[in-house]
């Protein structure tokens, strides 16, 4: 391929700068904060629930073209047995302030003195 001198000079000037511009983009992502894991934690918990949505209701659906077809053509049911469709339930968000990963550290609890101040409690150590 015979391409004119300037053209040659285009073409290789924008592979550098895609090469270099290419460095740039996969740079490394700070951490997610804890607000962005629980959100995401949310959306798979979510999507998780969706999926057993789907599956229920195309079970349900399979079941009825299965009880249509067997009623038109005067077939009995196969003894086959298949498990029931399990309806999921509504959606339940998880709690996530409650698991151990994503609650504070404990704060330490004070100790009491009795009847003397502070001062008084370090000098006695000296």
């Amino acid at each position: 391929m015979n391409l004119p001198q300037n053209m040659a000079h285009l073409v290789s000037a924008a592979a550098t700068v895609l090469f270099v511009v290419s460095g740039a983009v996969q740079a490394k992502l700070p951490e997610p904060g804890p607000e962005a894991k629980a959100k995401a934690e949310e959306a798979k918990a979510k999507t998780a629930w969706s999926d057993k949505v789907a599956a229920f209701q195309l079970c349900k659906a399979q079941d009825r073209v299965a009880a249509h077809y067997q009623k038109e053509k005067s077939i009995k049911p196969a003894a086959v047995t298949t498990p029931a469709c399990a309806d999921p339930g509504p959606y339940v968000a998880p709690d996530v302030a409650a698991s151990p990963a994503q609650s504070p550290a404990p704060t330490p609890t004070p100790t009491p003195t009795t009847g003397t101040s502070a001062s008084a409690a370090v000098a006695s150590k000296k």
